[in-house]
């Protein structure tokens, strides 16, 4: 290996490890909320999205914005692999659930996702509830927005739609997040004070 060809793999693994891993976290829980509900299927979408960004990190422009970068190549990744998967029956070990029924002693009585940990920490369980009866595309613009932080043009830019239609997707979504937690936020001594 000559001198230039490590200096390059070196740069190539400096700017992954300082600009691509700090994301990991994110990704997997976003993976997990809005795509696969299914933590091992989540870590492999995560690991493929990481094998690809790793793979082309060649058209990465370095100082740009790589949350959004990992985003779009995880979503492409999902949209290309995962939901072929989707269509497939889902795989049970019957083994592993023959005595799920019985809540003491069973291998899953204490087991917490990170969809019910960290979303429901963050969001509490009704608004979690709430936004899981969004339509896919309603839940990705809301959660890219509101809990991810993206801008309306990374969003754009992310999920390949005019920065119009993302508009009002999230429009829709907040105000159909709104309707479906009504009754909620009166029992909890929440008003909508807005006609």
């Amino acid at each position: 290996m000559t001198l230039t060809t490590r200096n390059y793999r070196m740069r190539k693994e400096k700017i992954f490890e300082e600009e691509m891993m700090p994301h990991v976290d994110a990704l997997l829980n976003y993976a997990l909320h809005s795509f696969t509900r299914n933590e091992e299927d989540a870590n492999d979408l995560v690991q493929d999205t990481m094998l690809k960004a790793f793979s082309s990190i060649d058209s990465y422009q370095e100082g740009t914005n790589a949350k959004a970068w990992l985003f779009k190549i995880m979503y492409n990744t999902y949209i290309n692999t995962y939901r072929k998967k989707k269509k497939r029956p889902n795989e049970v070990d019957f083994e592993k659930i023959k005595n799920l029924n019985n809540d003491e002693g069973n291998e899953y009585s204490n087991v917490v996702t990170i969809d019910e940990d960290v979303f429901g920490l963050m969001l509490g369980d009704e608004v979690s509830r709430a936004i899981e009866q969004l339509t896919d595309e309603a839940r990705t613009v809301l959660l890219l927005s509101d809990i991810m932080d993206f801008k309306y043009e990374e969003i754009a830019a992310l999920l390949d739609i005019p920065i119009g239609t993302v508009r009002s997707r999230l429009f829709r979504a907040r105000n159909t997040l709104k309707e479906i937690l009504k009754d909620y936020g009166k029992s909890v001594g929440i008003q909508d004070k807005r006609k």
